[in-house]
């Protein structure tokens, strides 16, 4: 038998107590009723993305893509305006800044 010490047995148990709470994440994560419910109001971004995809894999590369930008942005078009706005206050940059601050518009949630 090999001999175990203290400092093993933490180390042992706190990995074990990782891995649980990874696994119960991902199972969380993948949870249908979950995801149907954060997802419900992007219901179309979320059909034109997989739908690109979709299209893609059957060979119409071009469509797929155009399909696939649109629901990006229809899917992240309420994040934008808050990653503008932190890239405008960030740089130092007088143009980027100013450029930043255009795109940032009224519809910020900061």
């Amino acid at each position: 038998m090999i001999p175990i010490t203290e400092w093993q047995k933490i180390g042992v148990g706190i990995t074990g107590f990782g891995v649980f709470f990874i696994l119960f994440g991902v199972l969380l994560y993948f949870d249908s009723v979950l995801l149907a419910f954060g997802n419900r109001h992007k219901l179309r971004g979320t059909g034109f993305f997989l739908g690109g995809v979709a299209i893609v894999l059957l060979r119409w590369p071009l469509l797929g893509m155009l399909l696939e930008t649109y629901g990006f942005f229809s899917l992240f078009k309420g994040f934008f305006p808050v990653a503008f706005g932190f890239l405008g206050n960030a740089s130092n940059i007088p143009f980027l800044s100013a450029l930043f601050r255009r795109f940032q518009g009224a519809t910020s949630m900061v």
